[in-house]
């Protein structure tokens, strides 16, 4: 078995919204760069699959029948805009099948037990789609459709998804919101886009506490985001008792980052990489990885290179450089106070 699998495919370079948005951040070059570190790197021995593209009844577990139609007629007219941040060429429903494809395929080899961990180095992006709509650069929801397809059809129960973009997940978030087999868990710069993910919205009935929205401030850094994943998120987890940890996986609250105001650096997402893998092989449960934001694209490729040794368990998290304590502070007292209602830390 090998412990690590890396799933891309071509199409996702040929998605370019630059098409009808020429200064639009989210460029294939994102993914260019990061595949060329890659390759300058062997892979750091991952193994890599072509991701397959996603099947109409996979998307429409999550999505209607008529938001798919949607992309696929608009994409087959030559694009447009969708919204204003939105838009799609020719290529890009072939890419998104893909890109979504891509996240099934992990996840079927990883409960076939084929590896521990994989990474869908794909876009267009996924998780603010919601189940009838797209925004924010994404069109299907790719950790969504992967989760859904884990339950329906390869048979898993609870399935627990971890977004950590600088983003709010918030088309991640409405899908399952009234779900109790999936827990879903984001930590986001609030106030930004897309203004959605307040601490008190913990999901609907009969789901109340299975959605977990963790917003912190512009200028937030390290300390706090760990101490929220600590503390809170992955206690959480482990009383949910996952039986597959997916991660939507933003690499846009980096320091350097063009669209955010966070202030996280590449050993920030080390740190938290770290734990995220230590929760998954402590529990023996996969664990699967799906890129989502990033739009300086040297700190997006230096990010992932980092990460991937740490999550296929090359590095751990004492060969790190060591942390400060976390200081205590009043937004992790009301984290607590709120999720703790549900969970308890």
């Amino acid at each position: 078995m090998n412990s690590s699998l890396y799933f891309s495919h071509p199409a996702c370079l040929e998605h370019d919204p630059r098409v009808c948005s020429p200064a639009h951040p989210d460029t294939p070059e994102r993914l260019l760069t990061l595949e060329g570190a890659l390759a300058e790197r062997d892979w750091l021995g991952w193994e890599r699959r072509e991701a397959p593209a996603a099947g109409g009844q996979q998307l429409e577990l999550v999505h209607s029948a008529e938001h798919v139609r949607f992309i696929s007629d608009l994409c087959a007219r030559g694009g447009g805009a969708i919204d204003p941040d939105t838009f799609v060429g020719e290529s890009s429903f072939r890419a998104a099948l893909h890109a979504a494809g891509g996240a099934v395929a992990m996840v079927a080899a990883l409960l076939a037990g084929e590896a521990s961990v994989g990474f869908c180095g794909v876009r267009p992006s996924g998780h603010h789609a919601e189940r009838g709509r797209a925004m924010g650069f994404c069109l299907f929801n790719n950790v969504a459709v992967a989760a859904a397809v884990a339950i329906a059809e390869l048979g898993l129960r609870r399935v627990f998804i971890l977004d950590w973009d600088v983003h709010h997940g918030n088309g991640t978030a409405e899908i399952f919101r009234r779900r109790v087999d999936v827990l879903f868990a984001s930590i986001h710069q609030l106030p930004l886009f897309p203004g959605t993910g307040r601490l008190e919205d913990v999901g609907s009935d009969p789901a109340q506490g299975y959605t977990i929205n963790l917003p912190v401030p512009p200028g937030s850094g390290e300390s706090l985001w760990l101490t929220l994943l600590e503390q809170v998120v992955l206690p959480a987890a482990a009383q949910f008792e996952p039986e597959l940890v997916l991660v939507s996986a933003g690499f846009d609250a980096h320091a350097q980052d063009p669209l955010a105001e966070c202030n996280l650096q590449t050993s920030s997402f080390q740190q938290i990489a770290a734990r995220v893998r230590d929760m998954a092989q402590g529990a023996g449960i996969p664990l699967g990885v799906v890129l989502e934001g990033g739009y300086n694209r040297g700190a997006l490729a230096e990010c992932v290179c980092a990460i991937l040794p740490v999550l296929a368990g090359d590095e751990h998290p004492d060969t790190l450089a060591p942390q400060p304590p976390a200081q205590p502070s009043s937004l992790t007292a009301h984290a607590l106070a709120q999720v703790g209602r549900h969970w308890s830390l």
